[in-house]
């Protein structure tokens, strides 16, 4: 993969997960009570939509690294891995939550019914979140591959996200900011990395532009 596909590729990826959480999130607040389970699945179709496109950000991310920066390779490699576990808890605490609203012949809030998923959505994400933005923030940073303030302000998310992953201690009531499954806990910092992915997303995409009129002088250069 060229540097070139490998930056058009993050950034659309990452722009794409970015919108279809940042559509998500508002869904878990549109009820009081119980919603119907027509919002739950709805909320979580696009919630699998941007995982899918947080997958290929990730892995992309990573072949960037590798082509650009060969000896911080392994900083990519984390990002990667880190990513790649938070994608596959989060899909786990989405089937659960799916299948509980399905099984049901009465609206539930799997947000609190669905107990397996406290610390899914909230502490283990958390961790992971910030050993991937942490990984991210070192390879950006190391490897000049973006402005500095993406290197920056991954490390100020992750620091964020370190801070609740004691959450667990907290109780299960939505309502509580740092709760297990806090609004917080989980929602806000949902619409935290939504906005953050967007602006890394348009900013990476366009960093292409630098770099195609670079390869073509490169090709056009006498050699030998």
């Amino acid at each position: 993969m060229s540097e070139f596909l490998a930056r058009r590729l993050t950034g659309l990826a990452g722009i794409v997960a970015a919108v279809a959480l940042i559509v998500q999130v508002p869904l878990y607040f549109v009820y009081a009570g119980p919603p119907p389970d027509a919002n739950v699945l709805a909320r979580l179709l696009i919630g699998i939509v941007a995982l899918a496109s947080l997958v290929v950000f990730v892995t992309a991310f990573r072949e960037l690294v590798g082509r650009v920066r060969p000896e911080h390779a392994w900083a990519g490699s984390i990002a990667f891995a880190a990513g790649m576990v938070y994608a596959t808890v989060t899909l786990v605490s989405m089937g659960l939550e799916a299948g509980a609203v399905i099984a049901v012949d009465h609206p539930i809030d799997p947000t609190i019914d669905v107990s397996g998923t406290y610390i899914l959505y909230g502490s283990i994400s958390r961790l992971m979140l910030a050993l991937f933005l942490t990984a991210f923030g070192y390879a950006v940073s190391r490897a000049g591959l973006l402005p500095r303030w993406t290197g920056r302000s991954a490390y100020v998310l992750a620091g964020t996200n370190l801070a609740f992953v004691p959450s667990l201690f907290f109780g299960n009531d939505p309502a509580f900011f740092y709760a297990a499954n806090g609004w917080a806990t989980t929602a806000l910092m949902g619409a935290v990395l939504s906005y953050w992915l967007l602006a890394l997303g348009v900013t990476t995409y366009r960093s292409a532009a630098r770099v195609a009129p670079a390869t073509a002088a490169h090709a056009a250069a006498p050699h030998g």
